[in-house]
């Protein structure tokens, strides 16, 4: 199992790109330090997922699990989804700070090529 993302530091004002992989009993954590450059330059790029149903609209991001929301139209549904996506990284960014307290990390870069 694999988990990759970003943390933001607000005491240090930093974002760090941070990669975890689960192998068996192992956890192995890479952690880079992004410049300012690298953060103004990076550009994600996610699937949102809309499905008209009943009520409105239902949606959800397909690479982030967590990320869903509804809609009584799609303008609404697009709205909400990408606060659903804020609330999510921001959810996410602080276990991982919890996480890595007090614990010897190696720092290396990691470049990933979307798919």
């Amino acid at each position: 199992m694999r988990f990759s993302g970003f943390v933001f530091s607000p005491a240090k004002k930093k974002v760090f790109a941070i990669h975890v992989d689960f192998f068996m009993k192992f956890m192995h954590i890479y952690i880079k330090e992004l410049s300012l450059s690298e953060v103004l330059h990076m550009k994600i790029k996610l699937t949102a997922v809309f499905q008209k149903v009943a009520e409105g609209y239902i949606g959800f991001v397909e690479e982030l699990p967590g990320a869903n929301t509804q809609g009584a139209t799609l303008e609404e549904a697009r709205a909400y989804l990408e606060e659903a996506v804020a609330l999510v990284l921001d959810a996410n960014r602080s276990l991982a700070e919890e996480s890595l307290q007090g614990q010897n990390v190696i720092r290396e870069t990691l470049q990933v090529s979307p798919a």
